[in-house]
């Protein structure tokens, strides 16, 4: 007898053991449909229509402030086009918002010597109903006891004002993530302390508030604030009040840095320096509400169950407002587009949704969530934003065990590389069995990390199975993210059709699995 004979018996009636193991493995893992993957991939990219939908957007819509009569002309733009497509059941679905906002000019002149500025107004703020001039003054408030020295020296004056820029959360992503990139990324990482976060904007909210109040009793005549980036780039979001009733404050603009500068070194040296501010703004009080855009594609034998997509329409002003998120909402409508178009038959309903308000705090996901899936208890002082609502429990509806998964995009039009998991481990080897397919295109990484600042933290927030994408930075954080230079011409076509094909294999990957997508354990 083969000296070897009982090893290799031993081996053999080992593997006998393990067969049922690998079979029950095997028969576990995920399924991938690789015929409708190849007709998705088809479409997309032989057929994509991602560009001329993010172009009208961006050139012939324009920014879309929420509750401007622009924002309100995205909604229903994108409402029929997605009837026109063949979605079923498109409708808008109103929320309270406030007052909406426009302007039509601004322009910032220093008298002496006379030389026009370039200045974008803060949305929200007063317009001055003419030219005005006065005398600059800088300003420096970093904590409530600078206030004092300003008391009774300020009226009639125009103040040079930069608030402190908030502490940097995290560092810009890059252009384009390298493979050491994705692998650290995809290494898990506890989590920040959301208490932290939330103490830091409420003291910045604070703060806000009551230097309004100090430049409204002083009698300002104008705040004139400097861009936080280099080479003319200006960052423009809110600086009044949207809501009906309170003091939006004075005219207030932003500056390019370098011109900030100069008014500094001159105000330095000549205090009887003048400017002239001139802004023609409005608000607009006719219709209070904003409006998220529904559609979807029916189901099947599943059709009460929902998987969902999402991006948010709304943009601040200074530019069209296209990498932040004309891009996002063009890649849902485009997933979408792709599935009607190779004539898919979901087992649940595919439904997608173009969000307004999510500039504001994701304010139109908010009401959507709250309205159809649950809530959690608001602060009354409404400072809560970003998902951080976390105290209380949550009071979830009848169709919150039908939403299988809600999917987002909103990190400009860098190309999809992955996805975060948000901490959901069984939802992980999903992920990757349907990124298998997509490698070569660049996505293949799931982390479990949490990602903050998007739709998908209401849905998450309430025990939802709510994602964001992975997505290339490009110019996104440097450049474009709510400034001047965030329009058409910084798209990446091949990028964002990339990304549409992405979205519409996990939209009908999550439609058609058996079993819905795991959850985690519900918040309390």
């Amino acid at each position: 007898m083969d000296r070897n004979a009982p090893r290799l018996l031993s081996v053999f009636l080992l593997l006998l053991v393990c067969l049922p193991s690998a079979a029950r493995l095997a028969a576990a893992e995920e399924p991938v449909d690789l015929d409708v993957v190849t007709r998705i991939r088809e479409e997309g990219f032989r057929h994509s229509q991602v560009m001329e939908t993010v172009r009208h957007l961006t050139d012939e819509i324009g920014p879309r402030l929420t509750g401007s009569p622009q924002a309100k002309e995205a909604s229903e733009w994108t409402r029929k086009t997605l009837a026109g497509w063949g979605l079923a059941n498109a409708h808008l679905e109103p929320f309270e918002f406030g007052r909406g906002w426009s302007y039509s000019s601004a322009s910032v002149t220093l008298l002496q010597p006379r030389t026009p500025l370039f200045a974008v107004p803060k949305a929200f703020t007063a317009g001055t109903k003419g030219p005005i001039h006065g005398s600059i003054a800088a300003v420096k408030i970093s904590t409530e006891a600078d206030f004092a020295q300003y008391h009774g020296k300020l009226a009639g004056k125009i103040l040079l004002f930069s608030d402190p820029p908030p502490p940097r959360e995290e560092d810009a992503e890059p252009r384009h993530y390298s493979a050491d990139d994705l692998h650290e990324l995809s290494e898990y990482r506890v989590p920040s302390d959301p208490e932290a976060r939330e103490k830091r904007y409420r003291e910045r909210v604070r703060m806000r508030r009551l230097r309004n109040k100090l430049f409204i009793e002083e009698k300002v005549l104008a705040i004139l604030e400097g861009g936080d980036a280099p080479w003319g780039i200006v960052r423009v979001s809110g600086g009044g009040s949207y809501k009906p009733g309170e003091d939006p404050g004075p005219p207030s603009l932003v500056l390019p840095a370098e011109q900030f500068s100069r008014l500094q070194r001159l105000s330095e040296k000549n205090p009887a320096v003048e400017v002239e501010v001139d802004v023609k703004a409005r608000f607009h009080d006719d219709d209070r509400n904003s409006y998220d855009a529904i559609a979807e594609i029916p189901g099947t034998d599943k059709a009460d169950e929902l998987v969902m997509a999402g991006a948010h329409l709304d943009s601040w002003h200074s530019g069209t407002g296209a990498t932040d998120n004309a891009a996002g909402s063009a890649v849902v409508m485009e997933a979408v587009r792709i599935l009607k178009a190779i004539g898919v038959q979901p087992r649940r309903t595919i439904r997608v949704a173009l969000w307004t308000g999510e500039e504001q705090g994701l304010i139109g996901s908010y009401a959507y969530v709250g309205q159809h899936f649950g809530s959690r208890p608001v602060d009354a002082d409404g400072t809560s934003r970003y998902g951080w609502r976390s105290t209380g429990p949550v009071e979830v509806k009848p169709d919150h065990a039908k939403l299988a998964a809600y999917f987002n995009i909103d990190n400009g039009s860098g190309k999809i590389r992955g996805i975060y998991a948000e901490s959901n481990s069984a939802a992980a080897p999903i992920f990757e069995a349907w990124l298998r397919p997509l490698h070569d295109l660049g996505a293949d990484t799931v982390t479990l990390r949490h990602t903050g600042g998007t739709d998908h933290l209401p849905f998450d927030s309430i025990g939802l199975p709510g994602f964001q994408f992975i997505q290339d930075g490009l110019d996104y954080t440097v450049m474009t993210h709510h400034t001047n230079m965030d329009t058409y011409d910084h798209l990446e076509s091949e990028d964002m059709e990339q990304a549409s094909v992405v979205l519409a294999v996990f939209l009908y990957q999550a439609a058609m699995r058996p079993e819905m997508m795991p959850r985690k354990p519900l918040p309390h």
